[in-house]
């Protein structure tokens, strides 16, 4: 670990120097690109020079215990030792993190699909509920929302909503919310005031850029038609609609919700873009399913990955046993703390060398939460 943390030291002081280079001032593009690679060696380069700093006063505290000392001085001393060897172990294991291999698509804008699932017109107005809470979420941390599609229902839910979240590090958060979120509430259609339990599925597809995914024009079929549900007459008239097929694969993808034609072509390439794009990478991986498949499962309750229980005001995801009894707020797009704990795992899976996703792998749960079991 150390010999490669000590290559990226010298990498990052010949950036330096290529920075106040004359030939690398003078072509722009050369000096953006070395600007962003040494921004992100900056980092770690910096904590591995705070653990050699933190290490050479170790041994200057050894050196100092090793003399004669009085007392005090030497009390002193001990205590400023653990201190030191603390402060490097919290360093080293940092430095651990730091070193483990990006995800490439981190960086990257997603393309979120939310569908009501097991449950009828309350796993719908389910699937509204989430829209928003991620809608919410996007706004804490200043990323921008756009619908692409939406196919909504009479009581205010959707049977199927696909939105675009555009921001800093999008995909390295949302990432983890793919699969089965399901809800125990009492449904506003239920007059017993019984406890029903309903699904919907969240599949979480990082944008792919037309240099990454090439749609050939003779394989697919573009279909107009008039758009339907609710919206201004125009909407409801106007040959706007735009249905995208890929015949080599069988994917279909529409769009209706603007009033132009061309905006719902581009809008449903996006989309289109980025199924091809994991589905190519699925296929890589050698996996069979289909990325909608291997994301949401079939959309039965059974396949959770996470529970929203009103009675209880609690969330939990099942695939580590977290969870925070303060259901209100995380549906207000308080994620952060979540997010975090998904985060963690991963890492710490990456650190053990398994190989099982941490998505399914138990971990304890942090302060100020418990671990539930699988049966709730």
């Amino acid at each position: 670990m150390f010999e490669k943390l000590e290559d990226l030291e010298v990498r990052y002081r010949n950036l330096e120097q290529l920075l106040s280079d004359p030939a690398t001032l003078a072509n722009l593009d050369e000096w953006r690109k070395t600007a962003k690679n040494h921004a992100d060696l900056t980092g770690i380069v910096n904590a591995f020079r705070d653990y050699k700093r933190t290490g050479a006063e170790i041994e200057n505290t050894r050196e100092m215990l090793r003399e004669k000392l009085d007392n005090d001085l030497r009390e002193m001393a001990e205590a400023e030792l653990v201190d030191l060897q603390e402060k490097q172990q919290r360093l080293e294991e940092t430095l651990k993190i730091m070193l483990l291999p990006k995800d490439p698509r981190d960086e990257k804008n997603v393309i979120v699909e939310i569908r009501g699932g097991t449950g009828g017109d309350e796993a719908a107005l389910f699937a509204g509920d989430l829209f928003r809470m991620y809608s919410r979420y996007a706004e804490r941390q200043g990323w921008k929302t756009e619908v692409l599609s939406a196919h909504p229902t009479d009581m205010g839910g959707y049977k199927e909503i696909i939105f675009q979240v555009n921001g800093k590090a999008v995909y390295s958060k949302l990432k983890y919310e793919s699969g089965v979120h399901r809800v125990q509430r009492i449904p506003v259609t239920e007059s017993g005031g019984r406890i029903h339990t309903s699904a919907a599925t969240v599949a979480v597809l990082p944008e792919a850029e037309e240099v990454d995914v090439q749609i050939d024009p003779s394989e697919i079929r573009i279909d107009i038609f008039c758009s339907s549900g609710p919206g201004g007459q125009s909407v409801n008239t106007t040959q706007s609609a735009v249905r995208v097929t890929h015949l080599p694969t069988g994917i279909v993808v529409s769009c209706q919700d603007e009033k132009s034609q061309h905006k719902n072509k581009d809008k449903a390439l996006l989309v289109l873009r980025a199924r091809l794009s994991d589905r190519a990478r699925q296929e890589q991986h050698g996996e069979i399913s289909s990325v909608r498949r291997s994301m949401v499962g079939s959309g039965d309750r059974s396949e959770r990955i996470r529970t929203y229980n009103f009675p209880q005001g609690r969330m939990t995801d099942h695939r580590i046993g977290f969870t925070l009894h303060r259901l209100p707020s995380i549906l207000e797009g308080d994620l952060d703390e979540t997010v975090d704990a998904l985060g963690a795992a991963e890492r710490a899976e990456q650190l053990r060398g398994d190989d099982a996703p941490a998505s399914v792998r138990p971990r304890s749960a942090g302060p100020g939460a418990t671990v539930a079991g699988e049966g709730n």
